[in-house]
């Protein structure tokens, strides 16, 4: 609960409170050999070795190229020159806003104190130390390999660039050895007061003739104050006549004031502000001052290209708070490791709700919990004045309490699960002014929030998307690891969910003059999140075939994921048990690529309709399918979601090509009307397939939200079915026989194509000789062994690896069916659950191709390979059952028969 304690005004600032600067140049020098003590590097006036060098301090030392990989001890030294020692009646501190991890801190030779950590501010006193003249100020940080145990959020393996060192600002700062320590403030809204506890450092003060007087200003008449006498009383109660409340629309602040007087004689003067604000909960529902909202928030990690943790420059922080109110968020949640604190003023000053949440460690030992609770506690004292904060998470996913694989997890480990619901009870008596989650993301113990980690993709896994959410609705408590604390009303938010969108590489390249230090970190296994090796691995593909360059496939992918996290918010907006949620992420973060903005902030090139989706007043629009046959009838299920605390009501209009319609609609504030009409696909067309947009439009007032749903209409009669014998089994041959396919169980010389989900030897053999097979999957979507392929998996339920793929097509038979060249709605409920792996490009004939992450896992669900005299075609897309009723399956498969059988 430290504020920003400053002087009162030029002229009395030396009198109460000073501080100098230390920022800047230091000298720098790692201890590889960890000899720095023994060879009292910390001496005022010890010999440095002569690879010492100059720094600019804040800096990781991770910025430079050449301590890019070091662990262990670096030092730092610089002198500061002072007029005259620390006078009577001051005490002159070291403040450190975060060093990272481990500081010792020695002034003229003494060693004066030590910290551990890596985010938070700590303060070291220096009054005896310090002497007229010049004063050396020596400092060794240590950051060891071995993270484990230590709070240190996605430095490192299996993240991101470690970070270590004085990444924060330094100074000396001198204060009245009586004075105001801290002055943390809790709103009162039922009462319209403000409630601040003072701490106070009376040192060898009378603290009967002491006196405080605590002001609040804020913008216009609103302003309040009250005295208290320390010797009696350290709480100051506020009362407002009239106050305004922080909210995201009008972010108010009052500017706090405490001034401390000894016998009538300022002492000390004490500033820092805050926000009229209460967040809880209540009904499975959020309240912000008393009145519903619902979280639209994006995650953001606190990554900068060149400076990692620091930020960029001065329009840095605010730029990216800009940037997320303007796609629609009203939050923004700070992923495992303390926010910056110029960051959160810039969310305090601008409007943007905060859930923050402490960094995390890798195994769950005494020592781990020791310091992630010390953590939290600093977290809440030095953020509790910070009305934007409205959440914090203790844990997330169980990292450093069982998400470890020699660790048990929170699941199954009652001790474990005590230890939590100790720690946010807590959590809960220290801060009152907010809520607390427990664990993101699963296995909740006793929580405020009961939020999910759900990574599914759409349209590919858009059924089971629809699926989870409803299963979140109707079973809350399997998301809970015990019974004992939980709370059935929490909120429902999912707090992570998001696709992968590339970013252009070369562009990347020509920023950086090369490739990113962050392509080839050791520790980057998987090629999937490997940077390193992206050329040989797209050569290896047949995407140079379908693209042009890396700009070219990047614009393919950012309308993949747009595409994808549009339906996704959606899903989510048009039901109301859904308290929340938060998209992962505000920006690409070195080598993981699912942000909204490339890793320097530029916006991604489907942002200017992203707010579209997720600003406060929406429209959704849910077509029971996206692929239909000409002259078929298509029900659409319309909502128009509205966040805001006002109702709305307009003209509701929709179109497909040229039918129209359309009805007057009323929203009431925090709620959502949903209504179901009927669109029919028009028959004039001169094509088999295309694809045209259905557009929404809802116009209240003066503006107007719109949206549009592709659909794909298919001309039955120009996609007749094929005039040939086809060899086929199981239930695929019987929808075969129903749509006038000549089918034949028997193997002969008059088989044009066998198609069969099993390669038997009879099949093997009439592939030899010259014939054409299709194999395509069972009824449940597996593929069986056998033929020249080799099958790989894919997961039916969420999955990372699936948010990071990418389809792409390079075929004749699809060009009318998919309009670009990333797969898209046409293909909605036919999406693979296995590809074709161990592709070579120079032998097979790959139609759709498919890739994960930096173009790894190469593979197909649609490719042909030559065999013996004959083929063996791959046709992996769940068509067994959807032949004949589903336009695109069935147009595909006659297409497929004709081309193989006029190819063999």
């Amino acid at each position: 609960m430290t504020g920003s304690p400053t002087g009162a005004s030029e002229e009395d600032a030396s009198d109460r409170r000073r501080s100098v600067a230390l920022d800047g140049e230091w000298e720098f020098l790692i201890d590889p050999e960890r000899s720095g003590r023994t060879n009292r590097w910390y001496e005022r006036d010890a010999t440095w070795p002569d690879r010492a060098h100059a720094v600019e301090i804040p800096r990781a030392w991770q910025e430079d190229d050449a301590y890019r990989e070091y662990t262990g001890t670096a030092w730092y030294r610089r002198s500061i020159d002072l007029d005259a020692a620390v006078p009577a009646g001051k005490r002159a501190f070291l403040v450190f806003g975060a060093a990272d991890y481990e500081t010792t801190v020695w002034v003229n030779s003494e060693r004066v104190g030590e910290n551990r950590g890596g985010y938070l501010p700590f303060t070291i006193d220096v009054t005896d130390e310090l002497e007229r003249g010049a004063n050396a100020m020596v400092v060794a940080v240590t950051d060891p390999a071995d993270l484990s145990e230590i709070p240190h959020g996605k430095q490192g393996d299996p993240w991101y660039t470690r970070v270590s060192g004085l990444w924060q600002s330094v100074s000396l700062e001198f204060r009245p050895e009586t004075r105001i320590v801290d002055a943390p403030v809790t709103p009162d809204l039922e009462r319209d007061r403000a409630v601040v506890d003072l701490e106070f450092a009376t040192g060898s003060a009378d603290v009967e003739a002491l006196r405080a007087t605590v002001l609040a200003d804020g913008d216009g008449d609103s302003e309040a104050s009250a005295t208290v006498s320390p010797a009696a009383d350290s709480t100051a109660v506020l009362e407002f006549d009239d106050p305004t409340y922080w909210c995201p629309d009008e972010p108010a602040l009052y500017d706090l004031t405490v001034i401390l007087e000894r016998d009538g004689t300022v002492v000390d003067r004490y500033e820092d502000y805050f926000g009229m604000r209460s967040f809880e909960t209540a009904d499975g529902e959020f309240l912000l001052n008393g009145e519903p909202i619902t979280l639209r928030g994006v995650l953001e990690q606190g990554y900068y290209p060149e400076t990692l943790y620091r930020p960029r420059d001065e329009e840095t922080f605010s730029s990216e708070i800009e940037l997320a109110a303007d796609l629609g968020f009203n939050l923004i949640r700070k992923h495992v490791k303390p926010a910056h604190p110029d960051f959160l003023e810039c969310a305090d000053r601008n409007g943007m709700l905060v859930w923050q949440e402490p960094a995390n460690p890798m195994r769950d030992t005494e020592r781990s919990r020791a310091e992630v609770r010390a953590q939290v506690e600093g977290l809440v004292e030095r953020d509790y004045n910070r009305p934007s904060v409205v959440i914090w998470s203790l844990y997330n996913e169980e990292w450093g309490l069982g998400h470890h694989d020699a660790d048990e997890t929170l699941w199954t480990d009652a001790e474990k699960q005590r230890f939590l619901a100790d720690l946010y009870r807590s959590v809960r008596e220290r801060d009152p002014t907010r809520i607390v989650c427990d664990n993101s993301g699963w296995a909740h113990v006793a929580t405020d929030v009961n939020d999910y980690h759900r990574y599914f993709v759409s349209p590919d896994q858009a059924d089971s998307w629809a699926a989870d959410l409803e299963h979140i609705r109707h079973y809350p408590g399997d998301n809970y690891a015990t019974t004992e604390f939980d709370d059935p009303d929490a909120p429902l938010v999912v707090s992570e969910l998001g696709t992968w969108g590339l970013s252009d590489v070369d562009a990347l390249r020509d920023r950086y003059g090369g490739d990113p230090h962050w392509f080839d970190h050791d520790f980057l296994v998987e090629a999937l999140k490997k940077p390193d090796g992206i050329d040989e691995r797209l050569q290896r593909t047949t995407l140079p075939d379908v693209f042009d360059d890396y700009a070219d496939l990047a614009a393919s992918w950012q309308e993949r994921e747009f595409t994808s996290i549009k339906h996704l918010i959606e899903e989510m907006r048009v039901r109301d048990e859904i308290a929340g949620y938060v998209l992962t992420e505000l920006s690409d973060i070195e080598w993981e690529f699912n942000g909204l903005s490339d890793y320097h902030r530029n916006p991604k090139s489907f942002a200017p309709r992203f707010s579209t989706v997720n600003g406060p007043l929406t429209v959704v629009a849910r077509p029971e399918s996206h692929a239909t046959w000409a002259d078929q009838s298509v029900e659409v299920s319309l909502t128009v979601v509205n966040d805001t605390d006002q109702s709305v009501s307009g003209p509701l209009e929709w179109s497909l090509d040229r039918q129209r319609g359309g009805e007057t609609v009323s929203v009431a504030a925090h709620d959502a009307t949903a209504l179901t009409t009927t669109v029919t696909a028009p028959t004039e067309t001169d094509e088999v397939a295309r694809t045209t947009e259905l557009t929404v439009s809802f116009s209240p007032r003066d503006e107007s939200i719109s949206t549009a749903e592709p659909v794909t209409i298919v001309d039955g009669d120009r996609g007749a079915t094929p005039s040939m014998t086809v060899y086929a089994d199981g239930a695929f041959a019987s929808r075969l026989a129903e749509e006038g396919v000549t089918v034949t169980h028997t193997l002969s010389d008059a088989v044009d194509v066998a198609v069969t989900s099993e390669i038997t030897s009879r099949i093997d053999q009439f592939a030899t000789d010259g014939g054409a097979v299709v194999h395509v999957p069972d009824r449940d979507g597996e593929m069986r062994t056998g033929g020249p392929f080799t099958y790989r998996s894919l997961p039916r339920a969420e999955s990372w690896n699936l948010v990071a793929g990418f389809y792409y097509r390079d075929s004749a038979l699809l060009e009318d069916i998919c309009p670009n060249r990333h797969l898209g709605w046409e293909f909605d409920g036919l999406y693979p659950y296995a590809v074709a792996t161990d592709l070579n490009p120079s032998v097979d004939r790959v139609h759709v191709g498919y890739v994960e992450g930096w173009l790894a896992n190469w593979s197909s669900p649609f490719v042909v390979r030559g065999y013996g005299s004959g083929s063996i075609t791959a046709l992996t897309f769940r068509v067994c059952d959807r032949y004949g009723r589903h336009p695109v399956a069935t147009v595909l498969c006659n297409r497929l028969l004709r081309w193989l059988s006029q190819n063999r």
